[in-house]
């Protein structure tokens, strides 16, 4: 209509989705990913999850813990689940996607790969370990999801670099093995893995620290922009 708008530079987004019943990840899901780290590529999905308290806006800061020195990035697709569904077969899969937007899988990589038995949950789920936003863009407006390019960069210096069509399982493929074991619901949310270019396996290894200013932007989808508090 024209009317009730408000300047971008006034309004605070949100995360698009805020309060999910479920965030799932999916690792090791780039070639040159597993690739960096010196490790088989996957035969099968390998999924873990955060917590729906991590997640933040688009723009909000990211707060670096004091239980970890090791703060890392993660560019990530994010599929946001629009249909509800159980056993799905991959190729409806989509179907039950409504859209798409831009994640930072922010991980503590000492709780990570060496503290608490070495399960994943800790290092990734800390309060505000997922940047989200800034909107979903919808299935149908995406000319194709398993070819856009996908970068961080971390103070203006450019980490990771890549596209989707590198993903080792895509959307599709998640979608239908996640659904063998739960049940999806509108509102789920999908991160489908990262790149290579993250801090840890770089040589000496790069952590975030306070001040520090993390973007990460998928060509369709946008472009989120956190500082680290």
């Amino acid at each position: 209509s024209g009317q009730h708008r408000l300047p971008r530079a006034t309004a605070q987004l949100l995360a698009p989705v805020g309060d999910p019943e479920k965030v799932i990840c999916v690792g090791l899901n780039y070639h040159d990913h597993c690739q960096e780290q010196g490790v088989k590529v996957p035969k099968e999905p390998l999924i873990f999850s955060k917590f729906p308290s991590t997640i933040t806006g688009p723009f909000d800061d990211i707060v670096h813990p004091q239980d970890t020195s090791e703060l890392d990035w993660e560019v990530e697709l994010a599929a946001v689940i629009g249909k509800r569904g159980r056993h799905i077969e991959e190729a409806v899969a989509l179907e039950h996607v409504l859209g798409f937007t831009v994640a930072n899988d922010v991980s503590a990589r000492d709780w990570q790969m060496r503290r608490n038995g070495r399960q994943w949950l800790l290092g990734k789920t800390f309060d505000t370990f997922c940047p989200l936003g800034p909107a979903i863009v919808t299935r149908e407006a995406v000319a194709d999801v398993h070819n856009l390019w996908i970068r961080c960069s971390v103070n203006g210096h450019r980490m990771q670099d890549s596209n989707t069509r590198h993903l080792i399982f895509g959307v599709p493929t998640l979608v239908a093995w996640v659904s063998r074991f739960v049940t999806l619901v509108p509102g789920d949310i999908l991160l489908t893995g990262t790149p290579a270019g993250v801090g840890v396996f770089r040589k000496p290894p790069i952590f975030l620290k306070r001040g520090d200013e993390v973007q990460c932007e998928i060509e369709e989808l946008g472009t989120i922009c956190n500082r680290v508090v």
